[in-house]
């Protein structure tokens, strides 16, 4: 099992019971649970004209979770994909029908049209006042007489609701319901269709394809695509659209998800849509959001209506009802200046041949050490901490001629603006957050080992490391100290070899990909960045005592 939830039997009763006890009392359920599951507004005027909607439940939010003040009256809920009873639509519509009648929202299916028909013409028969709008946008099957009824049909809520909150009278609401019904278009595309809970998963279409005109119950659609990236797509599927829609000269957009697309991938759909040609004329943006999902089906669909003022009027009315998706007016992408501050400063280069010397030995050692790094690395870690130091010692060595050498304040920032920029994953930022703490150190007098010790303590308080964590503070630290103690570094060399050296007898790591590892896979391998540090001090004293 891969899905939340109880059992089969009554996974949408309780999901309808979930929904009300999160309303705050905004919403209520008709007796006769569970045959007849029919959410209701609490708080509805009963001189209004009634709007009701429904279906098989899968299309979360649609259509209980548009009932609220300015959309639904009531939301009449079948099984997942099933259509609900005569018997409880014919419940809803006695139950929130007052003299100004009521209308029913249908989308285009054959259950539904049948169902909501005949207990249309039940409510008639007992003296009610019920009209029928169906709706019908979805395009993918442009020869069908009867067109799916999908994402649109939020728009035609939307104007129902709208028409009903204002006070008109049945025969505007219905009439304004059935312009939004005509004038909404809709297509959608999938690369997964749904799988219901408590039923075997349907895996119909090849990694890297996609079915263009899904329906919303996981109905095959106009044609499977090789698919192609989110620009071609987004093009391909809005000329698909109409010319009345494609060059109507305002639109509003409803990008719909089907339940399973990131919203990550959507902002990117969303943004092909608005670049599009048709960009230009989108007024009004709905969405991305779930407005009529169809489970966790990996996709997504495109709603377009042209507007005018009077839709654009019932469309960015505001509503009380949170799964609502409001619309927005689209912006252009505003660029904003970083403050100068951010800039990396421009200090001139200066010559020190002994500054030079030094950091050409930690480059090239580090450069040196990279397959031994690596190694070490793909044995605790992810196999890249020599390649990380390699290339940000590639980066500072072929900076020599640029770096400030004759000033260590101003050196030790260089480096660190260096390092974050080119030196990649938590030991570059840590490294630069060093050598920055040490500038700071050295700009305000301290001593070359004491301003050593001030990063290796911002780095300790920033990354959260402690000795005997495994990490390089363990090899760094003692080194540190010993620079600190005036022990020189010959002694500072030993400190870190003796410090990365226990960490191979160190069975668990609390810090850095290690800490997921266990004491087995971590036996006997030293901490790859605690064996860079000693590397590197182990250079630097070798160099120390060389003759000149």
């Amino acid at each position: 099992m891969k899905h939340f939830f109880n059992s089969a039997d009554t996974l949408v009763s309780d999901a309808i019971d979930g929904l009300i006890l999160g309303s705050g009392g905004r919403l209520a359920r008709l007796d006769g649970y569970p045959e007849i599951k029919v959410v209701v507004r609490t708080d509805r005027p009963a001189d209004r004209v009634a709007v009701i909607s429904g279906g098989g439940s899968g299309h979360e939010p649609a259509h209980a979770g548009f009932v609220g003040e300015g959309l639904l009256d009531a939301a009449v809920c079948g099984e997942v994909f099933a259509s609900p009873t005569v018997d409880a639509v014919l419940a809803a519509i006695l139950a929130v029908t007052g003299p100004a009648g009521c209308l029913l929202i249908v989308k285009n299916y054959g259950g539904d049209r049948l169902n909501f028909g005949l207990a249309a013409e039940r409510a008639r028969a007992l003296g009610l006042d019920v009209e029928m709008v169906i709706v019908g946008d979805d395009i993918a099957l442009p020869d069908n007489p009867r067109p799916r009824g999908i994402a649109g049909t939020v728009f035609v809520h939307k104007a129902a609701g709208f028409a009903a909150a204002a006070g008109l009278p049945l025969a505007e609401v219905t009439r304004r319901a059935k312009d939004a019904a005509g004038a909404v278009k809709s297509l959608g595309v999938a690369t997964a269709t749904c799988s219901i809970p408590g039923r075997p998963a349907e895996a119909r279409m090849e990694d890297g394809h996609a079915e263009l005109g899904l329906g919303i119950h996981g109905e095959p659609g106009l044609e499977r695509i090789v698919l192609p990236g989110a620009a071609r797509l987004v093009a391909d599927m809005i000329g698909r659209f109409g010319a009345d829609v494609r060059e109507a000269p305002r639109l509003a957009l409803l990008l719909n998800n089907l339940g399973g697309a990131p919203a990550l991938e959507l902002s990117i759909v969303l943004r092909e849509i608005l670049l599009s040609p048709v960009g230009p004329r989108i007024e009004l943006v709905l969405g991305p959001a779930g407005a009529v999902t169809a489970l966790d089906m990996r996709g997504f669909s495109i709603s377009l209506m042209p507007l005018d003022d009077s839709r654009h009027a019932w469309l960015t009315a505001p509503v009380a009802v949170p799964a609502w998706p409001a619309a927005r007016t689209p912006g252009a992408i505003t660029v904003i200046e970083p403050s100068r501050r951010l800039q990396a400063r421009v200090v001139a280069a200066s010559a020190d041949p002994a500054a030079r010397k030094l950091i050409r030995t930690i480059c090239d050692t580090l450069i040196a050490a990279q397959h031994d790094l690596d190694a070490l690395d793909a044995r605790v870690g992810d196999g890249d901490t020599g390649s990380t130091f390699a290339a940000a010692a590639r980066k500072v060595g072929a900076d020599l001629d640029l770096l400030p050498l004759a000033d260590p304040a101003a050196l030790c920032e260089a480096v660190a603006e260096r390092l974050s920029r080119v030196m990649g994953g938590s030991s570059g930022v840590l490294l630069s957050i060093f050598a920055a703490a040490a500038g700071v150190a050295l700009k305000r007098g301290d001593s070359v080992a004491m301003a050593l010790r001030a990063g290796a303590g911002r780095m300790q308080h920033y990354g959260g490391a402690a000795p005997g964590d495994r990490t390089m503070i363990d090899a760094l630290l003692p080194a540190v100290r010993a620079l600190a103690d005036g022990a020189g570094l010959a002694a500072a060399a030993l400190a870190a070899r003796a410090g990365a050296n226990a960490t191979a007898a160190m069975t668990s790591a609390r810090a850095g990909r290690s800490s997921y590892l266990s004491a087995a896979d971590l036996a006997g391998v030293v901490d790859p960045g605690a064996e860079a540090v000693a590397r590197v001090m182990e250079a630097l004293a070798k160099r120390s005592t060389a003759p000149s």
